[in-house]
């Protein structure tokens, strides 16, 4: 009875062993598994429609994903945060050689925001993020495709210059639990794939289309100075013709750029020229004045001494602005 008794007392205290062995292996093992790699790669073939006013643009691409993970299903789960439309237009699957191969055709019009604080002459980047829309970091990572080209060199951005083309591996953070009770907290991680573009205007041609009216409204008031200080009809009439002209320039070249509150360089030159015009009308209604009360050659000469320095100014300062953007 005594040894029947100790080979039930061993029984138990194996299987107790065991038992606890196993959870903590399990829980170990849990602890440390690694999540799986997506090898990710992108080849860009189009941007075009680069809509400023609407803050978006288009742009296809081939899109490839080499995984062994069958759970994570692409082609169900693919997720471009910033894309206001995503179009399939090609996709195919191979599932040999023990690992999936997914490659898929897509067209994408991005949400984007325009940095314009120096519109023409700015420089943007693009941003293309992949993510998997079902499967957290925990549970999937993503790996660039380093080999080759990224994107089709002969393909022309009208209008741009491709300057930078960036392409790596992050982390994104949602700060909630997507309504799911069972998270301990409000926070969740997912592996991203990042592509980041930058792209400078070729704006020597633009700048001159969207400000030649500006320019021209100022040299119409500067004219007043050859006009004799008494003929005060035309020269009170084409200055205040010229401040409207600006006015209506800077209204014209609003309308094709996105409302921002930060002082751009659109807001900045038209607000020097409609000071200068501005000081234009003031100097003609003091040489007025110099006339009224019959100082004839100190009118002139207050004509002939403010005219090319109110020019020197404008042309200095309008050239300092530029180049700053530059």
């Amino acid at each position: 009875m005594n040894i029947s008794g100790t080979i039930k007392k061993t029984l138990r205290f194996s299987i107790l062993f065991t038992f606890i062995a196993s959870i903590f292996i399990n829980t170990s093992f849990a602890q440390n598994k690694q999540p799986d790699t997506v090898k990710t790669g992108i080849y860009i073939t189009s941007i075009h429609n680069i809509d400023f006013k609407q803050n978006e643009y288009t742009v296809s691409f081939w899109l490839w994903f080499r995984y062994k993970n069958k759970a994570f299903d692409f082609e169900q789960n693919l997720e471009i945060p910033q894309a206001k439309t995503v179009t399939k237009s090609y996709v195919t699957v191979d599932s040999s050689n023990d690992q999936i191969y997914l490659l898929m055709k897509l067209q994408c019009v991005m949400k984007d925001s325009w940095r314009i604080d120096n519109f023409p002459f700015d420089h943007q980047e693009l941003r293309v993020s992949i993510e998997n829309s079902q499967f957290a970091s925990k549970d999937l990572v993503f790996a660039t495709d380093t080999i080759g080209d990224k994107y089709d060199k002969k393909f022309t951005l009208r209008g741009w210059a491709i300057d930078s083309f960036v392409v790596h591996t992050g982390t994104k953070v949602y700060e909630t639990n997507f309504g799911e009770e069972t998270f301990a907290r409000p926070h969740e991680e997912y592996s991203t794939y990042k592509v980041k573009i930058g792209i400078s205007r070729d704006a020597s041609q633009l700048f001159w289309k969207m400000f030649m009216g500006m320019y021209v409204a100022f040299l119409i008031a500067f004219i007043c100075f050859f006009i004799h200080a008494d003929n005060i009809d035309s020269r009170f009439g084409l200055s205040v013709g010229a401040l409207f002209a600006a006015v209506g320039n800077k209204y014209i070249v609003d309308s094709s750029l996105p409302d921002s509150t930060a002082l751009t360089l659109v807001d900045t030159l038209h607000g020097i020229t409609l000071l200068f015009i501005f000081l234009v009308i003031t100097t003609s209604a003091y040489a007025l004045r110099l006339m009224k009360r019959q100082k004839i050659k100190q009118a002139n000469r207050f004509d002939a001494i403010i005219a090319p320095i109110m020019l020197v100014v404008y042309v200095l300062l309008n050239a300092y602005l530029i180049w700053q953007a530059v």
